[in-house]
């Protein structure tokens, strides 16, 4: 006996292609994480795959894992530039005060993004206000290159 499958192409449902159409594909940026950090960050479920910066025409999606997450609107992005090394030598992870924050997983790779006014981000659930963001990049000149903005 042989069966032929046949693709029944009245039935097609084109469910979100509409609302999808002109939308570019996000570009994503790996956070970068040092050898230790990435032992450490596993062991506490922040695994690379789920660090990265997202850039879309829109918006930047800043997410470390469960430890931080930020939608940014790129309108707001008032200055992007590499960023300084944190003064503390083993800081890894998602801290800040007063709208400053630092999020990453090696000390190299900053980049320093300046924002017009505060957003809401979040860090382990709790809302937290986000007016300057310093993130480690495996590649912080694509991204500020992608970004519009000078590189190192």
């Amino acid at each position: 006996m042989i069966v032929q499958m046949i693709q029944d192409t009245t039935v097609r449902r084109q469910v979100g292609r509409d609302s999808m159409a002109g939308m570019a594909e996000p570009i994503r940026f790996p956070i970068r994480f040092s050898s230790a950090n990435g032992v450490l960050f596993r062991a506490l479920v922040i695994p690379p795959s789920a660090s990265y910066v997202d850039l879309t025409d829109d918006t930047i999606h800043v997410r470390l894992g469960w430890a931080f997450s930020a939608r940014i609107p790129r309108r707001l992005v008032t200055s992007a530039k590499p960023g300084k090394r944190p003064k503390i030598p083993l800081t890894a992870g998602a801290h800040g005060w007063n709208g400053r924050w630092l999020v990453n997983a090696a000390p190299d790779g900053i980049v320093a993004v300046e924002l017009s006014e505060p957003v809401r981000a979040f860090t382990a659930g709790f809302p937290v206000r986000l007016k300057v963001l310093a993130v480690s990049l495996e590649d912080p000149d694509a991204f500020l290159t992608a970004l519009g903005a000078p590189a190192a």
